[in-house]
């Protein structure tokens, strides 16, 4: 951990120099945490193209997105370096990404791409988890398209994500998620997966760890939602990694020098955002989706509840 510390810091470094010498590459982000921050790179390699119907599911941290702000829009998605660019037209090299390109960005470092499997309003639908706990919805053209976009998202943050930082210090109560940097690692193919298993060993050994002392039905609902929250965050990081480890060693390198078409020509329609949408017959009643629960920040639970 100590050596992937430094490696990280390192790395944090060099990109910090990079950038001071190159006016090419601009920063998206807030700029209140330096280590945070995405940095657009005009010359990074591009991975995928295509059209994809966006929903905001979770804002950061897990907080639930507001309803008015959950709807679907659909945009010319562009995998490129660790950045999913999310525009309003096709991509065209020639042409600067405007601001609202900018702001719609979301970076794929230390992310994770699955089947949503819990939503069934919609086919072909993939959800992807941030580092910072956003959670987003992407509805592709056919199930083939969406296998795509996962292996290629996973596969970028699998073999660019640097290692993370160690969580802060502080209260043993308070649980707190390590810092996961946005800088592209330095590490070899072969030393960025021994870091992943080694990750995945400690991740798995701290979750095991973790559910052998569950706190005692008489303690506070604050502490049992700490209790929670941090067994949240090691189940995923768990399924995180082991995907990781999976791509590295069946090849993700290769699996992204390989050309794609960007979703067999599909057309954004001007008067409604959705792509294949499947609309539900008016007496049929739609089930919500109880299981996307587990996608938010578990909620402190009432005095009455318990740990199971």
């Amino acid at each position: 951990d100590e050596d992937e510390l430094k490696k990280s810091l390192s790395e944090l470094a060099d990109d910090k120099a990079d950038n001071a010498h190159s006016k090419s590459i601009s920063r998206i982000g807030s700029g209140s945490n330096p280590f945070l921050d995405i940095s657009h790179d005009p010359n990074a390699a591009i991975y995928k193209t295509g059209f994809l119907a966006r929903k905001i599911h979770a804002d950061m941290d897990g907080k639930k997105t507001p309803r008015g702000k959950r709807g679907w829009k659909t945009f010319y998605a562009v995998l490129k370096g660790m950045i999913l660019y999310l525009q309003k037209d096709e991509y065209k090299p020639e042409k600067a990404l405007s601001d609202e390109d900018l702001k719609n960005a979301i970076s794929v470092h230390h992310a994770l791409a699955i089947k949503a499997t819990d939503y069934e309003k919609r086919p072909n639908v993939l959800k992807l988890k941030t580092a910072d706990w956003r959670v987003f919805l992407f509805q592709a053209q056919s199930p083939e398209e969406m296998d795509s976009w996962i292996q290629k998202v996973n596969s970028v943050a699998a073999m660019f994500s640097a290692p993370s930082f160690p969580a802060a210090i502080g209260s043993q109560k308070k649980f707190s998620r390590p810092l996961l940097p946005a800088t592209t690692t330095r590490m070899s193919n072969d030393e960025q997966l021994k870091s992943h298993e080694a990750k995945l060993k400690h991740v798995s050994t701290e979750l095991a760890e973790h559910r052998s002392y569950p706190p005692d039905k008489k303690v506070k609902a604050k502490e049992i939602d700490e209790y929670r929250l941090k067994e949240h965050y090691l189940e995923f990081e768990e399924t995180r990694y082991e995907m990781y480890v999976k791509l590295l060693k069946e090849g993700a390198k290769e699996l992204l020098s390989g050309k794609e078409s960007d979703g067999g020509g599909l057309k954004k329609s001007q008067s409604s955002p959705s792509l294949n949408q499947e609309s539900t017959p008016a007496n049929v009643k739609v089930k919500r989706n109880i299981s996307e629960r587990k996608d938010y920040r578990p909620e402190t639970p009432s005095s009455k509840q318990k740990v199971t």
